[in-house]
């Protein structure tokens, strides 16, 4: 993913700061809990398509 994107994007739901895991093709919001998928290098920033992050992931 472009890194001037990564540092434009934030949240859909609080707004907050994403984490980008490469390996997982995420973007991770820490505060809400969700990952937002990265598919083909376009993330799909909708709140319906985020999975809700284990206990141990965040």
């Amino acid at each position: 993913m472009d890194a001037r994107l990564l540092e434009i994007l934030v949240c859909p739901v609080c707004k907050g700061p994403l984490e980008h895991r490469k390996a997982a093709a995420e973007l991770v919001c820490k505060g809400c809990k969700l990952a937002y998928p990265v598919k083909d290098d376009i993330p799909v920033m909708l709140e319906d398509e985020a999975r809700q992050l284990g206990a141990g992931e965040a």
